[in-house]
């Protein structure tokens, strides 16, 4: 931990931290409301550090592929945390799950460079997966790479609804400490579930809970612009994710063709495909096709853009900023590019607030180091 000048801006003494992989940055925004300084985040997809620069701007951007890119091109020192989530494609129950596919080796670069900086902690996250795939054998693989380079490394598959996100979105991850610079701690200890049904925890976030304050979309409104706040804050979430924001941006409806509302109109809150007429069902090819949230629960994993999940009461998709918004991006958090960029930004992110969670069991176990 020090003081860091980076980007022509004086970072406080706090933890630091590089991303790799790191998309638009739903990992770097959860370690930044935790406290660390986020030094360089690197991903090869120009669109998504678009986002990331603009959120980020203290914070070195590098365009790059990581199986090429070097340190020196990183260029920034004193690293306490690296973290980051290598594409899960090939990782992914619905995808073929080959072992040499190529995406699967991504996480070997990953390892190139914690063994390089030897971090205090990384931590690096996947699809859930990655934990059975082959019998476990991909699971056991990385752990077995890590600890060749002298980490001790914890597994925990999470489901981001016990943290307060309002979705029930799963994600494992990998954290390892550095014995020579972390002493006296034997494991990483994961966080404990705050909220679900039991009398000790918090009720769920809904969808209801997370976006009613954002029903309203003026006809006028502009891609990129921004709008005032129309509805008020109603509870606490969705306070905490206006997070002081003065304006309303990505809140912008996708338009549907005539036949599309009427179909969704016959979907209740709740339902799918199954709860229209018969003669309906093969409209769409998925069986995802037709799925409306369920205003009384946590939302199913959003996806990126695909039109196949539709609001709890208004008959057409999500906007981004209601897709932020169950994702647990904060209003302030604005995402830019084509709107179908920005779909797929939110729906590839990890949810901040899960990895906020992370990233206060991380701090206090850096203190000892």
């Amino acid at each position: 931990m020090a003081s860091i000048r980076n980007g022509g801006n004086v970072l406080a003494s706090k933890p630091t931290v590089i991303d790799l992989f790191c998309g638009a940055g739903g990992l770097s925004c959860g370690f930044r409301q935790a406290g660390f300084a986020i030094l360089a985040g690197l991903d090869n997809w120009e669109d998504a550090l678009v986002t990331y620069r603009r959120n980020f701007p203290d914070t070195k951007t590098i365009n790059a592929n990581i199986e090429n890119v070097t340190p020196r091109e990183i260029a920034v020192d004193n690293i306490d945390v690296i973290i980051g989530g290598p594409p899960c494609q090939g990782f992914s129950v619905s995808g073929k799950r080959l072992m040499n596919d190529p995406r699967n080796k991504l996480y070997k670069a990953f390892v190139s460079l914690v063994a390089h900086y030897k971090p205090k902690i990384f931590v690096m996250e996947n699809v859930p997966g990655v934990m059975r795939l082959f019998n476990g054998k991909v699971k056991e693989q990385i752990v077995a790479d890590f600890s060749a380079i002298g980490y001790t490394v914890e597994t925990e598959l999470l489901s981001a609804e016990k943290y307060g996100v309002p979705q029930q979105r799963k994600r494992v991850f990998f954290v390892g400490i550095n014995p020579q610079k972390i002493k006296n701690t034997a494991k990483f200890e994961f966080p404990a579930p705050t909220h679900g049904t039991g009398d000790d925890l918090t009720p769920f976030v809904t969808v209801k809970d997370a976006i009613s304050d954002l029903d309203f979309i003026p006809d006028d409104t502009e891609l990129d612009g921004c709008i005032g706040y129309k509805l008020p804050a109603v509870n606490a979430y969705q306070k905490l994710m206006r997070n002081k924001s003065e304006n309303l941006y990505n809140h912008v409806a996708v338009i549907h063709r005539k036949r599309t509302k009427e179909i969704i109109a016959m979907v209740p809150d709740g339902g799918n495909y199954k709860t229209l007429p018969r003669e309906l069902w093969a409209t769409r090819k998925v069986h995802i096709a037709w799925t409306r949230m369920n205003s009384t629960r946590p939302c199913f994993t959003i996806d990126t853009g695909h039109n196949h999940h539709f609001h709890y009461k208004e008959n057409r998709v999500p906007t981004v900023r209601e897709s932020a918004r169950i994702q647990s991006f904060p209003d302030t958090f604005v995402f830019y590019g084509i709107k179908t960029r920005q779909f797929r930004q939110v729906g590839n992110a990890v949810p901040p607030m899960l990895a906020k969670v992370i990233a206060d069991k991380v701090y206090p176990v850096l203190r000892k180091g």
